[in-house]
């Protein structure tokens, strides 16, 4: 039975209706060398017993117990067990896309609060209700400092997530935008090539605290470079390390966005994630997205209310500055859940026992033969090692004979670092885990 329920009548008379005399004709503007042409070899239809032990005996294939020490934006934290049970309610679980959230109140006071939180992480003025992901709120930043500025040239640092400058590339493009990449000098943006591209139509610089490698940069001297030309300054920042470091605020930064997944949501094959977005509030007039504001009512009684949004559904089309029409609310639901249980404290202390595991874990690392650390500088839960051998043969090995994910192959995104390996550990890895990580490279090292 198909999942629309149209019979062949239904399908004749709509078909007669808008004046097509089969399906056929509704695929005209598709090619037809990318049309299918006959039937897809799928398996049998199966009852649905049968068809959820297919299910389950394909789901044990997945390889389990995988000791995790990958990162570059995605982690694996340990995520409290009152996360899962408070989302469970009905109220929170089916609010995923509110279109008319102004109805509910309470999702209103959730987004309320997430913006809240992420404004005090930040230290920015206003934050919006949250992006699809981290990647998308770049974009989305650097398309809000181009509407803001009127100039049609950005800056992005090589150590901003390649991910994060992939989509960009695709979101600018056709848009007449230039588009310069900074190289880094041993890891760390090369703020004195950045100075040479800086210019009066250039409309932001954005680079990232940590940096991909786990590098802090310096993002002062970055942010007062760019103003001093003009242009805005965005940063892309990890959640987690910000309990650590000052503000972006405090650097002088103009909008803040970054990967909030490590805010209590799973992993899951890599997805759904979490972008933040929070600019300063003279920027809040262009900030994408939608907006929650708390008010009172005629009868002086606190509640919420949708306040902005600036899609060209509700204002004109000309002054739309972005076309995103919702959020991840659930989302960013689980992640204001995580980060009030933990707290300003428990935030700092997720961060510390993930600076100290990693430090540690580098130090031991670093004493085997032919480890190194492929870039000098200061780093809190990631680190760049180079490798003996290369990084893609030795996670294959690792995987396979010890269940051990060592890490992410820098080659991957950088061709000139194929024996480069980003290592991350959380807060959630044992020490008999390091302890099996450190054993697996000297092993693998030395075959």
């Amino acid at each position: 039975m198909p999942y629309i329920p149209n019979t062949d009548h239904d399908r004749r008379i709509m078909l007669q209706r808008i004046g097509v005399r089969n399906f056929e004709e509704l695929l005209n503007s598709v090619p037809e060398k990318i049309r299918l042409t006959k039937p897809l070899e799928l398996p049998e239809q199966l009852p649905e017993l049968e068809l959820l032990r297919e299910l389950k005996k394909l789901a044990q294939k997945n390889r389990s117990g995988l000791a995790i020490f990958a990162g570059g934006g995605v982690y694996d934290h340990f995520i409290p067990a009152a996360l899962e049970n408070i989302l469970s309610r009905p109220e929170f679980v089916t609010a995923y896309t509110p279109y008319q959230a102004e109805v509910a109140q309470g999702t209103l006071q959730v987004i309320y609060e997430f913006q809240s939180c992420i404004c005090r992480l930040t230290g920015m003025d206003v934050a919006n209700a949250s992006m699809y992901d981290g990647a998308s709120a770049a974009a989305e930043a650097v398309s809000l400092a181009e509407a803001a500025k009127g100039r049609n040239r950005i800056i992005l640092s090589e150590t901003v997530s390649p991910l994060f400058r992939e989509v960009i590339q695709t979101y600018m493009s056709g848009r007449g935008v230039e588009i310069t990449t900074v190289p880094h000098r041993g890891g760390v943006t090369d703020l004195e090539a950045m100075s040479k591209h800086l210019d009066d139509q250039t409309a932001c610089v954005m680079m990232a605290q940590p940096n991909f490698f786990g590098l802090l940069e310096d993002l002062e001297t970055g942010a007062e470079m760019a103003h001093k030309a003009g242009a805005l300054m965005i940063a892309a920042i990890d959640p987690i390390s910000a309990a650590l470091l000052k503000t972006p605020a405090d650097y002088g930064v103009d909008i803040v966005v970054g990967e909030g997944q490590s805010l209590g949501i799973p992993l899951n094959f890599g997805g759904p994630l979490l972008g933040f977005f929070a600019v300063k509030k003279e920027l809040v007039r262009l900030l994408p997205g939608r907006l929650v504001g708390r008010t009172e009512d005629i009868d002086g009684k606190p509640g919420f209310v949708l306040t902005l949004q600036t899609r060209e559904q509700h204002i004109r089309r000309e002054k739309a500055s972005s076309n995103i029409c919702t959020n991840q609310a659930l989302c960013a639901t689980m992640a204001l859940v995580y980060m009030t249980l933990l707290g300003k404290p428990g935030l700092k202390q997720v961060a510390l026992l993930s600076l100290e595991k990693t430090h540690r874990a580098a130090e031991r690392i670093f004493k085997l033969p032919g480890f190194s650390p492929y870039f000098k500088g200061d780093f809190i839960r990631e680190t760049a090692v180079k490798l003996p051998v290369s990084a893609k043969t030795l996670i294959e090995k690792a995987i396979e004979r010890r269940n051990v994910l060592p890490g992410i192959n820098l080659g991957r995104f950088y061709s000139n670092l194929n024996d480069g390996l980003l290592l991350t550990i959380t807060e959630k890895r044992s020490d008999a885990e390091i302890d099996a990580l450190v054993d697996t490279l000297r092993e693998m090292a030395t075959e």
